[in-house]
């Protein structure tokens, strides 16, 4: 049974009955005008029969998992078949008996990462079912809806979760904000699983940086060069970003540095 109140908008699951959601009332996401603040919970939407897995290669190593249609707000998490273990990047909102036994059959988990509150969903579900931990960066922690001992806080720049499995806090979006470097990724040449903390778009030779995508709310600048400087020393092919087929198929680490210096350019000359 999961009847852990859901935020029908975000996906957000909570500990207890709340009349608000703090995710969609933040500026960085929204309560919908003509709906208002909606909720339902994990099994309500399994028994409504309105969804079904979506399992997918996304890439080398790299399978997309989700649901048809999309949940909530619609991201799709990546399982990353690493030589150390299958780890799970980001977390679809939807989980349900059969997706569990596909990604059973892939061979499992050894963990969770999560980019940024948005995506945190049903983290605590995917946890149990799996029964791994989740690792989340600290400066994010107060937007944790529903606490679990699997939730591993961690601090500082950087964190090895496995053998050639990094995250790096990058700060875009929110202070926690998290991208993933796998550089075994694409045969060899690497690959940033990168959450919209860096956002694949529409044209893919250049990625977004933004504080809010629904509100069209700039990210600072200094936020901006920091995160560059940071990717900098990283060599990777490949960008996956949150959506399906969002990805950045060659010269990821040029696209970065060239999507921010255009970034700082424009925001010098505001």
């Amino acid at each position: 049974m999961s009847s852990e109140p859901m935020c029908a908008t975000c996906g957000m699951q909570y500990a207890q009955p709340r009349q608000d959601c703090p995710i969609c009332e933040d500026e960085r996401q929204y309560v919908p005008v003509t709906t208002g603040q909606r909720w339902t919970d994990l099994d309500t939407v399994r028994a409504s029969g309105d969804y079904v897995p979506r399992i997918e290669e996304q890439g080398p190593g790299l399978i997309g998992v989700g649901s048809t249609p999309n949940f909530a707000i619609g991201e799709r998490a990546l399982l990353v078949q690493a030589a150390s273990g299958n780890f799970l990047w980001d977390c679809a909102g939807y989980i349900d008996d059969e997706l569990i036994r596909q990604v059973n059959e892939l061979g499992g988990i050894t963990g969770i990462a999560i980019s940024h509150p948005h995506y945190y969903t049903t983290m605590v579900e995917w946890s149990r079912a799996f029964d791994v931990p989740i690792y989340l960066h600290e400066k994010d922690q107060q937007w944790i809806g529903r606490p679990d001992p699997a939730i591993r806080l961690w601090s500082g720049t950087t964190l090895d979760v496995a053998p050639g499995l990094r995250l790096i806090n990058l700060g875009v979006h929110f202070a926690g904000g998290t991208v993933l470097h796998w550089p075994d990724g694409e045969h060899g040449r690497g690959a940033l699983l990168s959450g919209d903390i860096v956002q694949v778009v529409p044209d893919r030779t250049h990625v977004g940086f933004m504080y809010s995508y629904p509100n069209l709310i700039p990210e600072r600048p200094s936020v901006v060069r920091r995160a560059a400087e940071l990717l900098e020393p990283y060599a990777f092919e490949a960008i996956y970003g949150a959506w399906w087929d969002a990805i950045v198929h060659s010269d990821g680490h040029e696209v970065v540095q060239r999507s921010a210096k255009r970034y700082l350019t424009y925001a010098l000359e505001a």
